[in-house]
């Protein structure tokens, strides 16, 4: 199993490191740990760390570049949607180009 922190690309094509993402990672893998899946790599392990403790999540979300310029650009409700946890019990799949429910 894999789980990649994305991050995303400034305008120049350089790589923007994305917090969000990060956290996002560490999120499924505490999951994982949770479960019982238990090898990872290092930097797993440190996503995985990032996470916790869960209840920072939030306010790091809301204040990082990411969260400020979505705020700023008037998504601040997108970002509310964003940190909520546990919220969902579907988990999204790709499938052949598409994600879909499963």
């Amino acid at each position: 199993m894999t789980v990649i922190a994305a991050g995303e690309r400034w305008p120049d094509g350089s790589l923007r490191p994305a917090l969000e993402d990060l956290l996002g990672a560490g999120a499924v893998l505490a999951e994982l740990a949770h479960c019982g899946v238990f090898e990872e790599s290092p930097e797993a392990t440190r996503a995985r760390a990032a996470y916790t403790p869960v209840e920072l999540v939030p306010d790091a979300v809301r204040h990082c570049a990411s969260g400020v310029e979505l705020e700023t650009l008037g998504f601040g409700a997108d970002v509310e949607i964003a940190v909520e946890q546990a919220a969902s019990a579907v988990v999204p799949v790709l499938t052949d180009g598409a994600f879909r429910p499963a």
